[in-house]
């Protein structure tokens, strides 16, 4: 004992030591009845934003809104309030007030009933645990020794914490969360001393507070907490005339459902338990309220063209982290339909957004180059006949413009360059765990949307492919050296994803795509949209160093609709999101990861030594060279230029010496289509006149069917064999050409080459033939009779 505890009166030494015997005594009696108070009651799952804010729950089994907290999430202006409230001697008593208890017998005695019970907030707490028993001195005394358990076994803090999560708060809302947002529809730490005040309150006498009901008693007994903690110092007076002034609630708030599908996803995976009853994410609560916001928002404007869902994922492209997720839309809508789905993990068709992974995986394959020339002409490959968006060819286009626009022949025919089975090898790495078929099941209409993807995955492997440009070699120090954190092991080059992300990003648009064009270069994103066959899905992925967002516009059933355009639909909510985002900086050229090379201006190929013209191109550094340029060729011409020669033939002829001339020369079923679009493309002249050194193949083609072609022919309504459309081509758009089938003549055409036959089951050999007696044929294969 110190010299100070001498001083004390002889009743106060004695009172506590008897306490401490009595306390001792306690705690070695209940370790015999081996009891120790828990909390059994099932609890609200919950998720929380990165904040610990609260985005949504889900009601405990037993039907109550039951939301733990943890102390750190306690309001301190609701502990002061609670403390002064029910028990001022929290942090002095081991569990229970022995002041409190004879001034609680003492009243009780006075006034021959129950007015007070002295319990304090520990005893409250254990009778919370133990389901509110009937009161009696029997069951007083078991509290007092199991909060002195409780006062053992947890800080002050947590046993704050378990009371706040544990008390009633009227209706079937338990805890302070849940009452918080219930009453003022924020959490506990936003409360204001009025607020706190009424809370600490409520648990005395739940059912004062009601809309319309008891409110003047809650309010009276509202102020006079109030009146305490100004004399305890936590107010002022002009603090304490604001507060009394505040109302009341008026109106009881629906806990917060931002991100509904999110909660049950991580409830599916989440086995709860009363230690871990919530989950802090990592969604940005700013962000997740500006995506639910604006998807809500453009839902509801295309729900009168029948289309009724629309989903979001908003990612830290660095991480990988969810920083906004909205599965579904339509949510208290009138016209809402199967908002219940989550379309962030839904399988759904691909569309066009598995294009820009076979650009990257072809150009580090070095197949190809970013401005090589790729056919976009009509295609017909076995049975399958792709086709454009728009029903416009190009003839041929360089492969970064394919990619930008989106166009579907040229992928097609990319992907059959590259081949099915490796490339799904390489969507496997790039993070896609959805093909699960093989190459032969997808075949090419792959590259289209013949397979299924989810809007969570997607958007994953967007992210990491501007991850994978963000690698700058630590070797260049006028560079920034940006290290990211990989989502997954990505399968392209540093360089190839460097490339694939500035064709998205500054490549040209249809023209419908122009506004959206516009606005992606002034922000930087590199972007992609795509719809599904059948206008079933629209979708459109944005990624910067900083964000990568993924938008699905669509039905859940998975009915289409002609206005469900990726365009007009999912790419506005994109650019919408994107506005409110901060601006970032374009990832640095990764000059050590790419190499330049020679190219032909005209073609894009390696430069070959007929090309007359060339400029500097980029390649990944490790990608070999492709072949050198096919299309440009030394041309001997008559001297005037007006006629294709040999030297023979002038010499025979005239006595001169040809004009040799390099010329981007494109094969005549390119040629046919590239000339529209293209104006100041130069055709080759036709021969001289008598000329021996005219070659068929260079003035007539045929374009379909392409040799050793398979070709499935369907049976009409009617029964009949449906009919097969063959197609040539000529230069000279003056020429007239004949046709036969296997010797048989089956008709002539002018200007456009095509003419329907219908060949019987097996091989046949299709025979063109112009009036200067240029020949071609091809033999192909009919599967249906």
């Amino acid at each position: 004992m110190t010299q100070g505890s001498l001083t004390w009166p002889i009743h106060i030494r004695i009172g506590r030591a008897l306490c401490l015997s009595a306390c001792i005594a306690l705690i070695l009696l209940a370790s015999l009845l081996h009891f120790t108070p828990t909390f059994r009651a099932p609890v609200s799952f919950a998720i929380k934003d990165r904040s610990g804010v609260l985005l949504g729950a889900s009601v405990a089994e037993d039907g109550q809104w039951r939301l733990t907290s943890s102390t750190g999430e306690l309001s301190q202006k609701y502990i002061a309030a609670l403390i002064a409230f029910e028990d001022k001697r929290f942090y002095l008593h081991p569990g229970f007030d022995p002041l409190a208890l004879f001034r609680a017998l003492y009243l009780n005695i006075k006034s021959k009933g129950i007015v007070s019970g002295g319990s304090t907030i520990t005893m409250q707490t254990v009778r919370l645990a133990r389901k509110n028993p009937k009161r009696t001195i029997k069951e007083k005394i078991h509290e007092i020794i199991l909060s002195c358990l409780l006062e053992i076994r947890y800080s002050k803090k947590e046993i704050l914490s378990l009371y706040s999560s544990y008390a009633p708060f009227g209706g079937n809302f338990v805890g302070l969360e849940a009452a918080s947002w219930r009453y003022w529809n924020r959490p506990p730490t936003d409360l204001t001393w009025a607020e706190a005040a009424t809370l600490a309150v409520l648990p005395n006498q739940p059912s004062l507070v009601h809309p319309g009901a008891n409110r003047d008693i809650l309010e009276t007994k509202r102020n006079i907490l109030l009146n305490t903690l100004m004399q305890l110092g936590h107010l002022n007076s002009s603090e304490l005339v604001r507060a009394k002034s505040e109302p009341l609630p008026e109106k009881y708030w629906s806990l917060p459902r931002l991100a509904p599908h999110y909660l049950e996803r991580l409830k599916k995976q989440t086995r709860t338990n009363e230690k871990s009853p919530f989950i802090i994410t990592t969604i940005d609560r700013n962000l997740q309220k500006k995506l639910v916001h604006t998807l809500e928002s453009w839902s509801a404007r295309f729900s009168d063209r029948n289309i009724f869902n629309a989903a979001g994922i908003i990612l830290d492209t660095a991480s990988g982290e969810i920083l906004a997720y909205a599965g579904n839309t339509g949510e208290g809508r009138s016209n809402g339909k199967n908002q219940d789905v989550d379309i962030v993990t839904s399988l759904r068709s691909s569309g066009s957004l598995l294009k820009p992974f076979l650009y990257a995986a072809l150009l580090d394959s070095g197949l190809m180059l970013p401005e090589q020339l790729i056919a976009d002409i009509p295609t017909r490959i076995g049975s399958y006949r792709p086709e454009n968006n728009l029903p416009v060819f190009l003839g041929a286009v360089p492969a970064n413009e394919a990619l930008s626009r989106s166009l579907n022949i040229p992928a097609v025919r990319e992907l059959r360059l590259y081949g099915i089975s490796p490339f799904l090898a390489i969507l496997q790495k790039a993070g896609f765990s959805t093909f699960t078929r093989s190459a032969d099941e997808y075949g090419l209409p792959l590259i289209l949307g013949g397979g299924e993807i989810t809007l969570e995955e997607v958007t994953r492997s967007y992210a990491e492919l501007m991850n994978r440009a963000l690698e700058v070699s630590t070797d260049n120090p006028k560079k920034k050296i940006l290290k990211k954190q990989n989502l997954q092991s990505s399968p392209f080059s540093v360089g190839a994803a460097w490339l694939t992300l500035e064709a998205l990003l500054k490549g040209n648009r249809p023209e419908e795509e122009a506004l959206w064009q516009s606005f992606a270069s002034g922000r930087k994103i590199a972007w992609k949209t795509g719809t599904s066959q059948g206008n079933r899905d629209a979708w459109a992925i944005g990624t910067t160093p900083a964000y990568t967002i993924g938008i699905w516009i669509g039905n859940a059933t998975g009915e289409g609709r002609p206005e469900l355009k990726s365009i007009t639909t999912a790419a506005p909510p994109l650019f919408e999101l994107f506005s409110a985002l901060p601006r970032t900086e374009w990832p640095y050229i990764p000059e050590v990861e790419l190499r330049q090379i020679t190219v032909c201006a005209y073609s894009g190929y390696v430069a070959g030594q007929d090309c007359e013209q060339t400029k500097q191109s980029l390649t990944p550094v490790t990608a070999p060279l492709t072949e050198p340029c096919p299309y440009c060729r030394s041309v001997s011409l008559s001297p005037d230029g007006l006629f294709q020669a040999s030297a023979q033939d002038l010499k025979s002829q005239h006595g001169s010496m040809p004009l040799i001339q390099k010329r981007f020369v494109l094969p005549p079923v390119i040629e046919y289509w590239y000339i529209r679009q293209h104006i100041g493309y130069e055709r080759l002249p036709p021969w001289l006149p008598g000329s021996s050194a005219a070659l068929a193949e260079t003035e007539l083609t045929i374009a379909f069917p392409e040799s050793g072609s398979k070709i499935y022919i369907p049976i009409e309504l009617d029964g009949n064999l449906g009919e097969l459309i063959l197609e040539a081509t000529h230069r000279d758009s003056a020429e007239i050409i004949y046709w036969d089938i296997d010797g048989e003549f089956v008709g002539e055409t002018k200007v456009y080459h095509h003419i329907a036959v219908r060949p019987e089951r097996g091989f046949h050999t299709v025979t063109v033939t112009d009036t200067r007696g240029n020949r071609s044929s091809r033999r192909f294969e009919i599967l249906s009779d």
